[in-house]
């Protein structure tokens, strides 16, 4: 097994993964400690080399592996890379390119929703992979032989996944469907952690404006605390207690102290006497002109037999299609859908044609779902029954 502690070798090894098609990349990190992800390990495998190289070695300069990332005649291959992503954004401010994540493309080419990387590697490379080292402290040195074994295997059989999976999405052409999903990967915006957009990490149980502004002022200033920091979030304060300090803002901080979700000593602390600032200040401000509850709908309420009839049709589409039904609409889309929304992604692209269109014909009358020998069917080019009309009282 290849490990790769030195640049040197590193340089060796990136030149070796430069010359294939594609390499399959995965790391190992913690962040229980840290706000921003602390890169312990990344494992690499073309079709003719592999390797895990350690990014905590003494010294080692990470640009060989930094430029192959970039490389685009290379096609960098993850399972379920938003996190890799992240990792690689944050280090060195790149985004791979180009890029193919296998859990999303196995969802269009039928295999469930979010299916794991061990379901993968057992359906497609009829293979099993060890567990016993998935709780590893991937930080400790020396890891052992077992670990870096289990580790690897995130990317050895990840070459077969992709080798199938590719394969198949060129047989159907569905390859712009995976191209379609992957645009929120491939965005920068992604992965920027603005303070002033923190607060809807949290779930808000009021729409009032003082109750509103209290919380955005507050998850801005832990957000910017964290990442000066580098400690988690929750470490600077709780959700809970800027839920309740949104619900009953304190003063003074003996009024602090009372706070339960707080520890004992914080509102003397120096982080309790900023965080008295932060609440007098936005108390003191106007209160902004926000919506802070996004609409869920722009049509009318759904009636429960419209969203019925659409999650019938959302299933039978994606039996027929082989496709997860949730990669075309979740449950939130359907709702809109039923309400006469179409500001929806169901409406768009490759999800128009396999549902969205039929979803409209639906809506319209010109679609009907029947029973056919007690199985749901679709029916086309259905009759619209006439609306009846209503005498209008004198």
């Amino acid at each position: 097994m290849r490990i790769v502690t030195d640049s040197a070798d590193l340089k060796a090894f990136c030149a070796e993964l430069n010359e294939g098609p594609y390499v399959a990349l995965d790391t190992e990190f913690i962040r229980d400690q840290t706000y921003w992800p602390k890169l312990c390990l990344i494992q690499a495998a073309s079709p003719t080399a592999e390797g895990i190289i350690d990014p905590l070695a003494k010294d080692i300069d990470l640009a060989p592996f930094h430029k192959l990332l970039a490389n685009k005649k290379v096609m960098k291959v993850f399972h379920a890379a938003r996190q890799d992503i992240e990792i690689f954004h944050h280090s060195a401010g790149i985004i791979p390119q180009p890029l193919f994540d296998s859990q999303i493309a196995a969802m269009v080419c039928g295999f469930g929703e979010a299916a794991s990387y061990e379901t993968l590697v057992r359906r497609i490379a009829k293979a099993d992979i060890d567990k016993s080292a998935r709780f590893t402290d991937w930080s400790r040195r020396p890891l052992s032989k077992r670990q870096l074994e289990y580790a690897l295997a995130d990317v050895t059989y990840l070459r077969t996944i992709y080798e199938t999976l590719s394969a198949e999405l060129e047989k159907s052409g569905r390859a712009v469907w995976l191209e379609e999903e992957e645009k929120t990967l491939k965005d920068p915006a992604t992965y920027k952690l603005e303070p002033e957009d923190a607060w809807r990490r949290l779930k808000l149980r009021s729409s009032n404006k003082k109750f509103v502004a209290l919380v955005m002022a507050m998850a801005a200033w832990r957000e910017r605390e964290a990442q000066s920091r580098d400690v988690p979030r929750n470490r600077v304060v709780k959700d809970e207690a800027i839920l309740e300090i949104a619900s009953h803002p304190p003063a003074t901080a003996e009024a602090l102290s009372d706070i339960r979700a707080l520890p004992n000593g914080y509102a003397a602390s120096r982080q309790g006497k900023a965080l008295l600032a932060v609440i007098k200040e936005t108390l003191e401000a106007p209160l902004p002109e926000i919506q802070p509850f996004e609409s869920r709908r722009r049509g009318r309420e759904p009636s429960p037999a419209a969203l019925d009839l659409l999650k019938t049709l959302l299933r039978l589409r994606a039996t027929q299609y082989g496709v997860a039904a949730r990669l075309i609409a979740n449950s939130d889309e359907l709702e809109r859908l039923a309400g006469g929304d179409e500001d929806v992604p169901a409406l768009q692209g490759w999800r128009a044609e396999v549902f969205g269109n039929d979803a409209r014909a639906l809506a319209e009358g010109r679609l009907a779902i029947a029973l056919d020998n007690g199985e749901a069917v679709v029916v086309e080019n259905a009759v619209v029954p006439e609306k009846k009309s209503r005498a209008k009282s004198r």
